[in-house]
């Protein structure tokens, strides 16, 4: 199933022309589900598992009354973990091993992804600890904070904005961009529109964005929840529920995010780089195969038969199909015989395909 297969029940573009750019994202987002439905399996939801796990335990205060109580503000670092209640250490370490287990599955399963993988999770990182300043002088931050409050909790948007932006989705774009320019030549136009539509982003830019807002409420919530200094009259659950149900959230978002490159474009084998990032490496970013294109022997004019560098020709189909391969054997997409002889679109004289392009001379 590819992306342009994708056939929506109704459209919006029937109610309103002005609409149908909704139904690109309504078929993108029809598109990932379906994939998502039949790709992701125990893995996936495993990770999932250990996402909404790690934050229950690290929300959890029943029984307990360490977030309530305030605890004692007086230690920090390892030196507070010490003076820990038993229980709060051990729901706190298993928080620390649900979350490591999260990267490790992230890790291993999306290969292709796993430098970006650091950038976003050193990203997240930044986003908390910018909540965790802003709310360290201004308890009800933001209400009753200073220009200083902000400014901290701007600068860690930046660093998220640049890692997830700048970094991460350019890299993913770029790569995707080679990858179809690349694998995906043909002299029919039509065939290469099709490709573009299949490797569309927009869904997964969407996801990506979603997973920046997600971060920033989990960062919030959680820093609000225990920000409030001893003693606390107004302990709000609801901060606390916001905190798990946004951290899972940004949870499922990273999987996405994570996800749809390595489906996309890990079986090609392809690297997620910037052009930027190609060249420093000293890799090259044109094609990896020099084509041939086919020239009428009458008028010189271009056809659209080509030859590959390892001297293979390829030529459309003469049916109404998108479907191309070496003269004279089936059509992969309608299992005609392809042509041997080709029409010149200029001159509209009738030749044979091997005419169409130079001998080299031979000495």
């Amino acid at each position: 199933m590819r992306l342009t297969d994708v056939q929506l029940p109704w459209k919006f573009a029937d109610r309103d022309p002005r609409l149908a750019p909704l139904d690109i994202f309504a078929e993108d987002f029809a598109f990932h589900l379906a994939m998502i439905r039949r790709q992701w399996g125990f893995g996936e939801l495993t990770c999932l598992a250990l996402a909404f796990t790690g934050m229950v335990l690290g929300a959890w205060d029943l029984g307990i009354g360490e977030f309530t109580g305030g605890g004692d503000y007086n230690r920090v670092g390892l030196n507070g973990f010490q003076n820990l209640s038993d229980l709060s250490l051990m729901l706190a370490l298993l928080s620390i091993i649900a979350w490591a287990g999260v990267f490790v599955t992230l890790w291993t399963r999306y290969p292709i992804m796993r430098e970006n993988l650091v950038y976003l999770w050193i990203a997240m990182m930044a986003v908390q600890m910018g909540a965790i300043s802003s709310h360290s002088e201004s308890p009800d931050f933001p209400w009753e904070s200073t220009g200083m409050d902000w400014a901290m909790l701007l600068i860690s948007n930046l660093v998220l904005f640049f890692l997830s932006i700048v970094v991460v989705h350019r890299a993913v774009i770029e790569t995707r961009d080679i990858h179809v320019e690349e694998r995906h030549s043909h002299p029919d136009p039509r065939v290469v529109q099709k490709a573009w539509r299949d490797h569309s982003l927009r869904a997964w830019s969407l996801s990506l964005g979603m997973w920046m807002i997600m971060v920033n409420l989990m960062s919030w919530s959680g820093s609000h929840a225990i920000a409030q200094r001893p003693p606390i009259e107004d302990y709000s659950e609801l901060t606390v529920a916001m905190f798990v149900i946004t951290g899972f959230l940004s949870a499922a978002f990273l999987m996405h995010v994570l996800w749809y490159p390595h489906f996309m474009l890990g079986g090609a084998g392809d690297r997620i780089q910037s052009v930027r990032a190609r060249e420093v490496a000293g890799e090259s970013t044109g094609p990896v195969t020099q084509v041939e294109q086919g020239k009428c022997p009458i008028c010189s004019g271009s056809t659209p038969a080509v030859r590959h560098e390892s001297g293979a020709i390829e030529v459309p189909c003469a049916q109404e199909c998108t479907g191309s391969g070496k003269p004279g054997t089936s059509c992969p997409e309608c299992e005609s015989v392809l042509p041997i002889r080709i029409e010149c679109p200029s001159c509209r004289s009738n030749t044979t395909i091997v005419s169409h392009f130079s001998r080299p001379e031979a000495w």
